[in-house]
């Protein structure tokens, strides 16, 4: 029951890191952002507040993605969690995974 639960609260937040992060995303764009390192990165570190929160990001993103390489019992099959995390997002990947592993039963997460 528990784990049932665990996977619903993870796939809620799932779609809320798909969701309003994209929302966001798809303004930026509107508004002429651009994904060109040149543009993007100027606009990612354009102050105190915005450089944290970027990095906090990347260094969360980059640590999950340790989580990935390193989680053998997940199989092949756990490597879509890295391209997911860098081109959709963090706070959709991480969710995704740990339902993804919480689905795979009892061993799936240790």
């Amino acid at each position: 029951m528990r784990t049932k639960l665990h996977r619903h609260l993870l796939f809620a937040l799932a779609i809320a890191g798909l969701l309003l992060p994209w929302h966001h995303n798809l303004q930026y764009f509107a508004e002429g952002g651009s994904v060109l390192p040149g543009v993007f990165f100027q606009h990612a570190f354009a102050n105190p507040l915005t450089t944290a929160i970027t990095l906090d990001v990347y260094l969360a993103a980059a640590a999950f993605s340790v989580g990935v390489i390193v989680d053998r019992t997940a199989g092949a099959a756990r490597w879509w969690a890295i391209p997911l995390t860098f081109l959709v997002g963090l706070s959709f990947a991480l969710p995704v995974y740990l339902w993804w592993r919480l689905g795979q039963g009892a061993d799936a997460v240790r």
